[in-house]
């Protein structure tokens, strides 16, 4: 049966509209770690974010139920594994530099997987603005201050990761779905914990944490990293990495809003760009992937 216009359309808006939803939940959840950082450090809250995400999505989705096969069990061990690796490299980078700073090194990584994948004149120039508009919304650019090498290089490894997270969760996300997520968030709380019980010890359990921790694995791993799944197996590489771009501008748009940050002419520039190429892709891309259900 052919599907009709109004089909298409539905299934094209649901998985940018679950990516859009995720990026959202992820600026929520960042205004509760901010409050955990300075108490239990960087790789305490990663460690709690990934645990109590764990947790709440096992208890929701219950992925016992699907148990992978031999085949896509290497992709799922990779997905996790980087999933961790990618929260800690980033956290460790945002204890040496500015936040906007290693959002913008970090977007290295889905950028490149745009770049890489594209097909046509008008990928090219989406991703080129959205280069553009994450330059303008990056403070190193007004700053003369000298950065961290470590810093740097800590960021453009967790862009590396995220390029290669979109590779893994596409790959065990054909057979396994929305619980590819579940069972990821598993494998990198047990990498990360390690390292999270090696920096801030028994205060990773203290009450007025775990509180905290609640809120952070809700907005800033569960909810998001399932709303990314349902986009993921969905859409073309191409589309999730420019679309992606949108999560600095929200960073700014919630700093303004909510932390009173005055937006300079340049960036409001550069959120007008990401903006933009972000819908310009969307409004171009060819149909997404059909869900694997």
């Amino acid at each position: 049966m052919t599907s009709t216009p109004i089909a298409r359309a539905e299934a094209k808006a649901l998985p940018i509209g679950a990516l859009l939803g995720a990026m959202v939940s992820i600026q929520i959840g960042a205004t509760f770690a901010k409050s955990l950082f300075p108490l239990i450090g960087a790789n305490g809250t990663t460690a709690l974010r990934l645990a109590v995400g764990a947790l709440m999505l096992a208890a929701v989705l219950r992925p016992w139920r699907v148990r992978p096969s031999r085949a896509v069990l290497p992709w799922l061990i990779a997905y996790g594994v980087n999933l961790a690796a990618l929260n800690l490299l980033f956290y460790a980078a945002l204890a040496r530099i500015p936040l906007g700073i290693t959002v913008a090194l970090e977007f290295s990584g889905p950028l490149l997987v745009a770049t890489l994948s594209s097909r046509r004149a008008t990928d090219f120039v989406w991703v080129a603005l959205a280069i553009a508009g994450i330059l303008l919304l990056s403070p190193f650019i007004h700053s003369g201050s000298t950065l961290d090498p470590i810093g740097v290089m800590l960021a453009l490894a967790a862009g590396g990761c995220w390029a290669l997270y979109i590779v893994f969760a596409q790959k065990a996300g054909a057979e396994l779905g929305s619980q590819t997520t579940a069972y990821g968030l598993i494998i990198a709380a047990a990498v990360a914990l390690p390292f999270g019980i090696a920096e801030a010890g028994s205060g990773l359990v203290a009450p007025a944490i775990l509180v905290s921790a609640l809120l952070v694995g809700l907005f800033s791993s569960a909810l998001p990293f399932w709303l990314e799944m349902v986009a993921l197996t969905r859409m073309p590489a191409r589309l999730y990495g420019t679309l992606t771009c949108l999560e600095p501008a929200l960073g700014a748009l919630a700093g303004f809003l909510f932390l009173h940050e005055i937006l300079s002419p340049l960036q409001c520039a550069g959120i007008a760009a990401v903006v933009v190429a972000a819908f310009g892709a969307a409004l171009t891309t060819k149909p997404p992937v059909p869900s694997p259900e």
